[in-house]
């Protein structure tokens, strides 16, 4: 199916399964119901909440399956499913037997695009490991600053199914998608689309790396103008390589070094362009200044040059990247910096749950005292360990896992000082800032970027993020 093409289904009477009550399952359930589908929700849980909604769907006239979500129902010819449910799920496998297919919430919305009866949008589409949501954001960012109708949808909060069937109308969406929701959008053609980077991640669902390297790479299937890919991850170029894209789309790179023909990268503090320039052998184009980046750390350099370059594929001009680059505002929890206490600077990088992104994260700054732990999904830390190792003023570890990354500093960095926490409860990050603030001498910089989710002590990573910067804040207030 080409990119510009809309698939029309009949949903009248059509029994779909719908997986999951959440943030995709339901607006997904009641688009399938008011087409006329005959719609089945079912889901693992049977708290008061998922009963509460289920009452809302069943007053609609759908059926809900509460505390059963591994029974594939009678008579279903489809099966819609949140994101996060694994592949090997009895009702998937139930699924495949039966010949039944299986959609995402992505799919869905992209087969829906258009019914409204309007000009269906074009999809910019980024994915990797780390630095979609910022990606994501730069590039909505650049295509507002060019005048286009935009909205920075899917993974990143706002229903793509929201997107597609509301009353606003886009010139064109920029979209962040997970590997979760690639594996299950088989159809999903974007106008262009980039890998930011690989990296070992949610391996116990992908089953290994190569089945998630696979997922990630669905994002380049249909591109008709660019596959953007990280020229220092070549495993986002063999990703390009294996694509099966339209006739005539180009295989786009992004470098911080000085780019070649066909990328865009850094020279003397600027960012250029010399892929979608009239003579890319011999012509650059100036798109912005390092100092436009917020923060300019070199991972954020790269994510401002992977949202340029989907903008420029799009066709946007020069001053647009500037000036798109000088509005945005990273969210929070990402190298945000929350104060300087005595000459020491205290920054809050939550989001940075796995090795790959506290990688980025540390190569930011020259001397750290390093917040680190929580539960590690499965990683190791002698690589992130050694890469790091001289920038380390200390480290202090809190949380399930954090004996895995002590270990690691045994082997790699043994003349760190290291200060282990025997506490998961939420009260820890207190004593962490603490001993933080101990360790740390004047110019450095005490960086939360704990490697590992969160749950074992907090709800999600923002909650880690502020009891740091709450902690760091009631640091200030006694110091001044």
């Amino acid at each position: 199916m080409g990119s510009q093409e809309v698939s029309t289904v009949d949903w009248q009477g059509k029994h779909v399964t719908v997986a999951g009550l959440g943030v995709s399952g339901i607006p997904a359930a009641r688009a399938l119901h008011e087409r006329g589908a005959l719609v089945t929700v079912v889901n693992d849980g049977d708290d008061e909440r998922a009963r509460a909604q289920a009452a809302e769907l069943e007053a609609l006239g759908m059926t809900v399956r509460l505390g059963d979500g591994a029974t594939l129902p009678p008579s279903t010819e489809l099966v819609v499913t949140a994101p996060g449910w694994q592949p090997d799920k009895p009702l998937f496998l139930a699924a495949a037997e039966a010949g039944v297919p299986v959609w995402g919430d992505v799919e869905l919305a992209w087969r829906l695009r258009g019914d409204n009866g309007r000009k269906s949008a074009p999809w910019l589409a980024v994915t990797g490991t780390n630095g979609k949501t910022t990606t994501v954001r730069m590039l909505a960012s650049i295509l507002e600053a060019a005048g286009l109708r935009t909205a920075a949808v899917g993974n990143i909060g706002v229903s793509l199914l929201d997107a597609v069937l509301g009353e606003s109308e886009y010139d064109v969406l920029a979209v962040e998608l997970s590997s979760y929701q690639l594996h299950w959008a088989p159809s999903l053609r974007a106008h262009s689309a980039a890998v930011l980077n690989l990296a070992p991640d949610h391996l116990d669902w992908h089953g290994s790396m190569e089945a998630y390297a696979a997922d990630k790479g669905r994002v380049y299937e249909g591109n008709t103008v660019a596959c953007v890919y990280n020229v220092a991850d070549p495993a986002t170029e063999d990703l390009v390589r294996e694509a099966d894209v339209e006739e005539g789309c180009r295989a786009i790179g992004f470098t911080l070094g000085a780019p070649g023909p066909s990328q865009l990268g850094v020279v003397d503090g600027i960012l250029v362009d010399r892929a979608f320039v009239a003579n890319r052998q011999k012509q650059a184009q100036e798109l912005a200044e390092v100092t436009d980046v917020n923060p300019p750390a070199p991972h954020n350099i790269a994510n401002a040059l992977a949202a340029a370059a989907l903008a420029r594929a799009f066709g946007v001009e020069p001053a647009a990247v500037r000036d798109g680059l000088r509005a945005f505002r990273p969210d929070a929890h990402r190298i945000e910096h929350v104060a300087d206490i005595g000459e020491v600077a205290y920054v809050d990088d939550s989001k940075a749950t796995n090795t790959h992104a506290t990688e980025a994260s540390l190569a930011a700054y020259e001397s750290i005292v390093w917040i680190a732990g929580g539960l590690a999904k499965g990683a190791t830390f002698d690589e992130l360990v050694t890469g790091a190792a001289k920038r380390l003023r200390g480290v202090v570890l809190m949380g399930a896992d954090r004996a895995l990354i002590h270990e690691a500093l045994t082997r790699h960095a043994p003349e760190v000082p290291v200060v282990d926490l025997d506490r998961t409860d939420t009260g820890a990050m207190s004593e962490a800032v603490a001993r933080a603030a101990e360790l740390a001498r004047p110019g450095d910089t005490v960086l939360l970027a704990p490697a590992c989710a969160s749950m074992d002590m907090f709800t999600n990573y923002n909650k880690r993020g502020e009891a740091f910067a709450d902690a760091v804040r009631a640091r200030a207030d006694e110091s001044a």
